[in-house]
């Protein structure tokens, strides 16, 4: 598994060598530093900690810059932790933007943009009330959602008014299109969540890619119908 931290920069799109358009999100990956490193002896299970981007000591606490000066870094803002190799890994180590390549499939993880206070028909896409008929000013409105004596309550997590946006959401299995490791900079095909210069992290997908495979319907064989041409709808339904 790899992972980075980054901020992702924008969106934009370019070319490939069919002239096709792909729409991409540019994000600056790292340098990161390794700040600690836990073991499954001491903390019970194996993971790294990256740091990313410098500020002043003047804007850490006591506590943070006691956990820096311990490992040798200078002070970081963004620390997070990542089930990477541990073994391959020391403290003081640093991580480019060139620890993924060009192809590799990522989980880029950010907080949402917020939308403010919502009501349910932006928040979850709710239905109007008919808006005719004596229907009043309340076509907008969430409505009556409560049981009567049984339950007696609304339920927790039914939808409602309230602050939109502002989650942490993760889009999974984005395709890397291009690494630029003097620029720090990786190119990924898709959106990514979150607004500009907003923070997210970037590691390997979780998702398991399969080698494609021909069709069970479809025979190897040459002598057969199905092999000598197998894009043939009446060999196939043989």
């Amino acid at each position: 598994m790899k992972a980075i931290i980054g901020k992702k920069v924008g969106m934009s799109q370019i070319f490939d060598e069919n002239g096709h358009v792909i729409p991409v999100t540019v994000i600056e990956a790292g340098p990161c530093t390794v700040v600690q490193k836990k073991t499954s002896e001491k903390e019970g299970y194996e993971s790294v900690q990256l740091g990313y981007e410098d500020l002043p000591e003047r804007k850490l606490s006591k506590p943070e810059m006691g956990h820096l000066n311990k490992a040798g870094v200078s002070p970081k803002k963004h620390l997070r932790e990542f089930n990477l190799e541990s073994a391959e890994l020391n403290i003081g180590d640093v991580i480019k933007a060139d620890t993924f390549k060009t192809g590799d499939f990522v989980d880029v993880t950010g907080i949402s943009k917020g939308h403010g206070y919502a009501g349910v028909i932006k928040r979850w896409g709710a239905h109007r009330t008919p808006t005719s008929h004596g229907g009043g000013p309340v076509h907008r409105h969430a409505g009556s959602m409560g049981s009567s004596t049984d339950p007696s309550k609304i339920f927790k997590g039914k939808i409602g008014a309230g602050h939109m946006g502002v989650d942490q959401v993760t889009v999974q299995n984005l395709s890397i299109v291009k690494v630029d490791p003097e620029l720090n900079m990786l190119v990924v095909c898709g959106a990514v969540p979150g607004p500009k210069g907003g923070l997210v992290t970037i590691k390997s997908t979780v998702k398991v890619h399969k080698a494609k495979q021909a069709g069970a319907d479809i025979s190897k064989n040459p002598q057969k119908a199905s092999g000598r041409n197998p894009q043939k709808a009446s060999a196939r339904n043989k």
